[in-house]
């Protein structure tokens, strides 16, 4: 089964290998994500999943209709979405594809911040419109860019920085001896907030970092500071966002990621002030896409040969004595 909705545009040569390999394809009716028995119901007979951010619950991996399921392959990095030990304790292998994105979020990230800073959209729909309304933005260099969270795809922002002129902070929970190299001063999250101009969120969505940027937070930064958050949603408490926006705590945020997607027609974000809205395409460029579906394909072509797949997010399933898969090496 492939819930990924881009496989049609930029997955046709992993379609080809799976298909090449004896698989047998089918595609979700519509595009995710699934949850709960919409999920079940569409995985019921399948011995394997080309995954987008479907919800994999305890109780859907647990079902006795998904008996068959080996693998749930992830297109992406995220596995949020995954009881991650609910699925080892049932056997079930979970490959994804860590690293492959990392370029293409990281320019999208900063794609945002020019496109909020300098009011690019504004200019657009204003042309759109039949008028000529040019909008003041700000500059960048000189500015400070905070980057929460300085894994593969922080890192990969503050190069791009770099060539803007903008001095970089961070904060990591983890050390990164590597900050000082790359140019980047490592400070405590108070001091992330307060000396930002811009903070750009890169952080994983782990249970301790749900609502991370919540009011008490906002209202530590500037007034005069912008937002970006292209990881996950739910490390921003949307309530206290939109209640920045409209009462100008903080003076803009970009936003590619919700706490429930697809965002809803009628959510308030839509309508929120000083607000760029994306619908989760920062890994949306053709050859990012290529390139990841074919890793995701070929993880489930290897398992089905008897093989390991090579990235694998909780390889001790291979010690379980539940793992549904034969492997011969």
């Amino acid at each position: 089964m492939i819930t990924v909705t881009g496989i049609a545009e930029v997955g046709q040569q992993a379609a080809r290998r799976l298909e090449q390999a004896g698989c047998q394809l089918l595609h979700a009716p519509s595009s995710g994500p699934f949850e709960g028995e919409a999920l079940i119901k569409l995985l019921e007979g399948c011995d394997a999943v080309l995954a987008t951010t479907d919800r994999y619950s305890a109780s859907v991996l647990g079902s006795p209709k998904l008996e068959r399921l080996k693998i749930i392959s992830r297109w992406g990095v995220g596995y949020d979405s995954i009881d991650v030990p609910a699925a080892t304790k049932n056997g079930i292998i979970i490959a994804y594809t860590p690293g492959m994105t990392d370029e293409a979020v990281a320019d999208f990230a900063f794609a945002l911040l020019l496109g909020m800073v300098r009011h690019v959209a504004e200019g657009h729909q204003s042309m759109r419109e039949g008028r000529w309304v040019r909008a003041w933005g700000h500059d960048l260099a000189g500015k400070t860019i905070g980057i929460l969270g300085f894994g593969r795809i922080g890192q990969a922002v503050a190069r791009r920085a770099r060539g803007f002129g903008l001095r970089l902070i961070a904060c990591d929970r983890r050390a990164r001896p590597e900050a000082e190299a790359a140019g980047v001063q490592m400070v405590s999250f108070d001091e992330l907030l307060a000396q930002s101009d811009f903070l750009t969120l890169h952080a994983p969505m782990v249970p301790e970092n749900r609502g991370l940027i919540r009011e008490t937070e906002l209202r530590k930064m500037k007034p005069s500071a912008y937002l970006v958050n292209t990881a996950r949603g739910p490390l921003v408490d949307e309530a206290a966002l939109l209640r920045a926006l409209r009462e100008g705590w903080i003076a803009g945020a970009a936003l590619d990621v919700y706490a429930e997607e697809p965002l809803p027609a009628n959510h308030p974000f839509r309508s929120a002030p000083n607000l760029l809205l994306s619908p989760h395409q920062a890994s949306s460029s053709r050859e990012t896409g290529e390139r990841v579906s074919l890793a995701a394909a070929e993880a489930i072509i290897d398992l089905m040969q008897g093989h390991k797949p090579k990235l694998v997010l909780n390889p001790e399933v291979f010690a379980s004595p539940t793992l549904r898969a034969r492997i011969q090496d």
